[in-house]
């Protein structure tokens, strides 16, 4: 697991409220790795997800660290999903965003 994911676990589980994910979302980074969200938190883990959200290294640690919306990420292209919209669009309320 790279230091990337592992921090990026770390903050994820930091800002998790106690609204729980209704589905699995897998994030996808770049050269880095991947880590999945479900009800349990997040954790490094590769594997199936309702919705997959890919990104390079710098734009996903933007939007974990709070410095980039992840609908603008998408909009302008940075932030690619595939799969279940809903699903995604639950992340900003369980992540407290």
């Amino acid at each position: 697991m790279s230091d990337t994911v592992s921090e990026a676990v770390d903050a994820l589980n930091a800002r998790m409220t106690g609204d729980k994910l209704d589905g699995t979302a897998k994030f996808v980074i770049a050269g880095e790795g991947s880590l999945i969200i479900d009800a349990a938190g997040a954790r490094a883990a590769s594997g199936a997800a309702d919705v997959t959200l890919s990104a390079d290294a710098a734009t996903f640690r933007a939007i974990v660290e709070g410095d980039m919306d992840p609908a603008s990420a998408f909009m302008t292209g940075k932030l690619a999903v595939e799969g279940d919209m809903s699903v995604a669009m639950q992340l900003g309320r369980v992540l407290g965003g």
